[in-house]
């Protein structure tokens, strides 16, 4: 089918469109409108930055090219940033579809999902009814951390009596602690929707496939052969092991300050967490907030919807237009 055809199917897919219909890209997750769809371009405007980029046939006709030549569905990563809402657009087609999961976009011969904003394929938005997470640690510590802060003045931590600083304390290595495993559970996710270097968008930030390189020697034996075979003397790479000198030290009349340079410090270490008080104070939380008052839970929204907007305007770029040769 020649890209002609395809292209004049898109411009009526278009027409079709539901006035305001948002779409997003599928990379960076920005929001954007079609406000004018003409011969030789469609035009958009991102709903966070206000700014206006023209899309011309031409790019859409080599992205089409790309498709129709990949095995498997075109990957979205060899686009560059700024190419972001051409497949979004070209998902309109009902012959052409975005898999975020794969990182690809497809022909198919049948009706496919479109890149809109708002359908399954979008990321989950905020909603005003906020509920509770089943079983997830670090929301219930999170909550009862929120309300001491709230009810203690932080700010002048030595005015604090001590019971208070320990339950601060604790509240807060709880936090950490359940913060990161759900964080590195997050990541196993994460890993599978990440595509090589290029970034994705959040609201408050991006994240990016990176790679660790990690290394360990292997067999003593092995390394030495290896190193003697090169023309390296062993007495070179020998070191002292502290295990072997742990050793020699319970055979001998050597005390550790013999072998050891020993610099002593002190730290607080949590002891014991008392889960009943906290479960109490927790429920005691979620009554209050069940039983808040609606004038001050709408204005507990607009103060939450002000700092989003104002997030937004702190993060929002602007894109350029050409896609990649």
């Amino acid at each position: 089918m020649p890209f002609s055809v395809s292209w004049h199917t898109l411009l009526e897919a278009i027409e079709e469109l539901d006035d305001g219909a948002e779409l997003l890209t599928p990379l960076s997750h920005d929001r954007f409108r079609i406000t004018d769809a003409q011969e030789h371009r469609i035009i958009i405007r991102f709903a966070e930055s206000d700014d206006s980029q023209p899309l011309q046939r031409e790019q859409f006709e080599r992205l089409y090219e790309h498709i129709q030549d990949a095995t498997g569905g075109f990957e979205l990563d060899r686009l560059p940033p700024d190419a972001d809402p051409y497949p979004a657009v070209l998902s309109l087609h009902p012959q052409f579809e975005v898999d975020e999961g794969e990182g690809t976009i497809t022909e198919s011969d049948g009706p496919t999902a479109a890149q809109l904003a708002g359908t399954e394929t979008a990321p989950p938005t905020t909603d005003s009814t906020r509920s509770e997470p089943d079983g997830l640690d670090v929301y219930s510590d999170g909550l009862l951390l929120i309300d001491a802060l709230e009810r203690y003045d932080v700010t002048d931590l030595a005015s604090l009596e001590t019971e208070t600083l320990v339950d601060v304390y604790t509240l807060c290595s709880d936090v950490q602690r359940n913060a990161n495993e759900f964080r590195r559970e997050i990541a196993d996710v994460l890993l599978d929707r990440l595509h090589h270097d290029q970034p994705i968008y959040g609201q408050y930030g991006s994240v990016q496939r990176t790679a660790r390189r990690n290394r360990s020697l292997k067999d003593d034996q092995d390394v030495i052969e290896q190193l003697e075979a090169a023309g390296i003397d062993r007495e070179r790479v020998l070191t002292v092991d502290s295990t072997k000198v742990d050793e020699a030290l319970e055979v001998t009349e050597l005390s550790e300050s013999d072998l050891y340079e020993i610099d002593k410090s002190e730290y607080v270490r949590k002891a014991e967490v008392d889960e009943s008080v906290k479960q109490s104070r927790l429920q005691g939380l979620k009554d209050r907030l069940a039983a808040s008052d609606e004038d001050e839970t709408d204005q507990l929204q607009r103060e939450i919807e002000a700092l989003e907007e104002r997030i937004d305007e702190l993060t929002s770029f602007s894109t350029g237009t050409q896609l990649q040769q």
